[in-house]
């Protein structure tokens, strides 16, 4: 059997993690639900948009499906998860560039070779 990575079926994993710690299971499942909670002040359309957002950051291919159809089933539409997808490239973007400004302060405040 070969393995690949973002297989559909790795999802079957989670029934054996759940049984070696049961503990962090049930924590992670209790902030996923969070997700689908209807009780909050943000609509569920705009919980699921901000998931797909940082499903798209983290890269989660499992979690951008679902919260990609979750999104369409409250009412996404196809423009607004365009602009999620932009607004999370762009923050993504954000992030990497001022993480190179903190690696070009590193580079400047570390000693120079010697010769």
């Amino acid at each position: 059997m070969t393995a690949h990575y973002h297989d559909p079926n790795d999802v079957l994993q989670l029934k054996a993690m759940k049984a070696a710690a049961p503990q962090e299971y049930a924590a992670w499942l209790g902030l996923e639900k969070l997700i689908g909670r209807q009780d909050g002040a943000l609509p569920q359309k705009y919980r699921e948009l901000i998931a797909v957002a940082v499903a798209l950051s983290t890269q989660c291919p499992y979690c951008i499906e679902a919260h990609v159809k979750a999104a369409k089933k409250a009412g996404a539409s196809a423009e607004e998860l365009a602009e999620t997808s932009f607004i999370a490239a762009a923050l993504r973007a954000g992030a990497a560039s001022l993480h190179g400004a903190m690696a070009m302060k590193f580079y400047n405040d570390s000693p120079a070779p010697q010769p």
